[in-house]
């Protein structure tokens, strides 16, 4: 009897195993559908909106009428910024791509700036039209090369996921998507070259990337997987996985990651000095032991630690028992949005579960802040005047253009909506206005 009922809880385990083998199975399968479904998506919407690129700036140099002129260079701006936002949805992080992401973002800096001006007054230069006339050669060549890409992708069933698994194991011969983009990277590459000088595209406008700028040594291997047990909270025996960003990418990284059945950790770091760049932990969550305000003291003693200094909390929420915190740098009083950071905190016992922080690294920097040419009264006057305004600060922004503007900072209401208004502190112009949701005010801290 004892034998079989033996047999029976073996058998009856092994047919556990495999069902949660399958289902593990079917769930990976799920994960790698939908992520190459994501990734295909991305690059046939790529692919139109080069066709539609080329197409619309045909049609600018055909037209003659200054009226039509700006809504159709907005119409360009917008179709370069889909375009762009889908090359940063495609696995191109260890491919060098990078001019091409900057060739598209002149595109819009250029048309974006041509658009808001008055074409009447101050009609399109010879040299303009013919920087147009080179974007239109340029961007026929690009859709070209990714119609060729996606007719063979198609014709030959090829994965986007073969691609990812190409580029982190370092093998990039014999890929037909692999050696499109490059051929892509490389036109691009010529044309900037060409036109670096003209100063009317080719130059971008976008803030120095100060990550270069930090000091350290290039990290060894084994010092990055030191750096990642001590971050990711790791057993020192454990071993981790770490993998090198590939040449020519904007920031040089090691992806360092790690799972066990409780836990699963993962961070980018810079490989000079070692400077976190994101930082993600996931774990079961406990019974909640810490308040919102007492995650927050957490999420500023860690960035103390990592000698990021003169944070203000700027806004904060729970879910899930995890505080979510994000921090703008204050400089002499004066908040700066581009240098901001992000912190998980798990409210059970306050360990930290992520880190977004690359911002920060790449802009932050001391600035050299001039006094505002507008009071506060004078910049009130650009606000909507039936907006009831709560608060108002000194902040630098990025505007469209990438460029840093100092501001006047609005927090108000208008129908029991909350909006965060941005007046020039130069000019007076009204660089953004956002509505916030609910209450998501500036704090939401339960003291």
């Amino acid at each position: 009897m004892i034998r079989w009922i033996t047999i029976g809880a073996l058998t009856l385990g092994l047919i556990g195993t495999a069902v949660w083998g399958y289902q593990e199975h079917q769930e990976k399968n799920a994960i790698l559908i939908q992520a190459e479904n994501s990734y295909q998506k991305s690059f046939h919407e790529l692919t139109y909106y080069m066709d539609l690129l080329n197409d619309e700036i045909g049609t600018v140099l055909a037209m003659n009428s200054h009226e039509r002129l700006s809504p159709q260079f907005v119409d360009i701006w917008r179709i370069a910024s889909e375009a762009n936002t889908n090359v940063s949805q495609l696995p191109l992080g260890l491919l060098p791509f990078n001019k091409t992401e900057e060739f598209l973002s002149d595109i819009g800096d250029f048309t974006y700036r041509t658009a808001i001006r008055n074409l009447d007054d101050d009609p399109l230069t010879s040299e303009e039209t013919k920087v147009l006339e080179d974007l239109y050669v340029q961007a026929k060549e690009i859709k070209d090369e990714l119609r060729h890409v996606q007719h063979m992708a198609l014709e030959n069933n090829l994965r986007w996921m073969d691609v990812q698994l190409a580029l982190v194991n370092n093998d990039q011969s014999d890929n037909t998507i692999i050696d499109g983009f490059k051929t892509v990277e490389k036109q691009v590459e010529g044309y900037t070259e060409a036109n670096s000088q003209s100063g009317l595209i080719g130059v971008s406008t976008k803030p120095q990337n100060h990550i270069e700028d930090l000091p350290g040594e290039k990290l060894t291997e084994k010092e990055v997987q030191d750096l990642g047990r001590t971050v990711l909270g790791v057993d020192q025996s454990e071993e981790m996985d770490v993998t090198s960003s590939g040449d020519g990418a904007d920031i040089p990284f090691y992806t360092v990651s790690y799972h066990d059945d409780d836990k699963r950790a993962y961070m980018d770091v810079t490989q000079k000095g070692g400077y976190p760049l994101t930082i993600l932990i996931e774990r079961p969550i406990g019974e909640k032991k810490l308040s919102l305000h007492d995650g927050a003291e957490k999420a500023e003693e860690y960035l103390e630690q990592m000698n990021i200094e003169n944070m203000e909390l700027y806004q904060s929420m729970e879910l899930d028992k995890v505080g979510m915190y994000s921090f703008l740098y204050n400089q002499d009083g004066i908040r700066v949005y581009s240098d901001s950071v992000e912190v998980k905190v798990a409210l059970d016992n306050g360990d930290i579960l992520g880190l977004t922080a690359e911002n920060y690294y790449s802009n932050h920097h001391k600035r050299e802040i001039a006094e505002p040419t507008l009071s506060e009264e004078d910049a009130l006057e650009y606000v909507n005047p039936n907006i009831k305004i709560e608060e108002a600060d000194l902040a630098i922004i990025t505007n469209d253009l990438d460029e840093e503007v100092l501001v006047y900072e609005f927090l108000g209401t208008l129908n029991n909506e909350t909006y965060r208004i941005f007046i020039n502190a130069e000019d007076g112009t009204e660089e953004m206005v956002e509505k916030l949701g609910g209450k998501e005010l500036k704090y939401s801290l339960d003291f």
